[in-house]
């Protein structure tokens, strides 16, 4: 059996780039070699490059998203693991380019992809399926702003969020009416649009969902215990949170918990990887937002669940991959 082309493909545009190659990283180094040749691409705002043996760059042709290699031959992908965090790998645009040019990839399609990452239509898409979330109020950049009236609907504490971006960045908890106008331009500085949320005073999970051989299962449910005030980037990278795997929830709420994640992920039409979070506030699960490339390091959620799970990540990747090898060109 000739072994297929498999690019792992990490980097991005946003400051998860830093994440994204660590995760690259791990599936590099997970696929199995017997089956694939393995490669490293990474996409940047500046470059895009393929790494070869010797970590020496080499320039992708963007034409068709090959590479050639040193003794002069073209090197074509069979597929590409898509790991890339934020833009342009987590909100559609790598995926429409990839169906472009005829390259297979892993992961949900550009449609699924951009939905996911504006956090307003998910939850919008979602609430027709019967998946509560946050009261909320969207803005854009140079709306009038009306503190008084912000506050009266929302009450205090409230959340200010970017409405597309990853990692908690740009994220603020409001509790005086008078921090309101700092965070809104804190979020702005993000994205030009943003949602303010009512607070959901309860326990924060982190679900993995993915389709595996053929059946949608929840990987795992993770409890987030924050020691910052909420799962900022400090907490989701710098340690400054536990993560109890599997969460403390008792069967009743942690089946109604994989249910509606289940059900999130099926109607959106999902594939691969998946990183839901919720907050369970009398035992009823609301929707904050779904990751559709979720960290993927060592230290991120996802591995942690696969693990407990009894799922390798040698096996969970290479799910991927040949689900990639199948997939439809457009």
């Amino acid at each position: 059996m000739e072994k297929k082309n498999i690019a792992v493909v990490m980097g991005g545009y946003s400051d998860e780039y830093v994440v994204s190659l660590k995760s690259g990283q791990l599936i590099y180094d997970s696929l199995e070699r017997e089956k694939y040749n393995v490669y490293k691409v990474v996409i940047l705002k500046d470059e895009w490059y393929f790494l070869d043996d010797n970590e020496q760059k080499l320039e992708i042709n963007k034409a068709d998203f090959s590479v050639t290699l040193g003794d002069g031959s073209q090197l074509k992908f069979d597929a590409c693991f898509n790991i890339i965090h934020g833009t342009p790998g987590e909100n559609g645009i790598l995926q429409a380019y990839w169906d472009a040019v005829g390259q297979r990839y892993t992961g949900c399609n550009f449609y699924q992809s951009a939905l996911t990452f504006n956090k307003k239509d998910t939850l919008a898409v979602l609430s027709k399926y019967n998946i509560p979330s946050a009261k909320s109020i969207y803005l854009r950049k140079g709306e009038k702003i009306d503190a008084e009236n912000i506050v009266a609907e929302l009450g205090l504490p409230l959340f200010v969020k970017p409405n597309q971006s990853g990692s908690s960045l740009g994220i603020s908890k409001v509790k005086e009416i008078s921090e309101l106008e700092n965070a809104i331009a804190f979020a702005y500085k993000e994205d030009d649009e943003i949602l303010i949320e009512s607070f959901l005073d309860g326990t924060e999970v982190s679900v993995g969902v993915l389709d595996y051989q053929g059946k949608t299962i929840v990987l795992g449910i993770t409890e987030i215990v924050s020691e910052n005030e909420f799962f900022d980037y400090e907490a989701k990278y710098e340690g400054a949170s536990q993560e109890i795997t599997p969460a403390r929830l008792d069967d009743e709420t942690r089946r109604k918990v994989e249910e509606i994640a289940i059900r999130a992920y099926d109607s959106l039409g999902m594939s691969g990887f998946s990183r839901s979070e919720y907050i369970i506030m009398n035992g009823e699960p609301y929707m904050l937002e779904m990751n559709t490339n979720p960290g993927f390091s060592p230290a991120s959620i996802l591995p942690q669940q696969a693990k407990i799970y009894g799922i390798s990540i040698q096996d969970l990747c290479g799910n991927e991959v040949e689900k990639a090898l199948k997939k439809p060109l457009h």
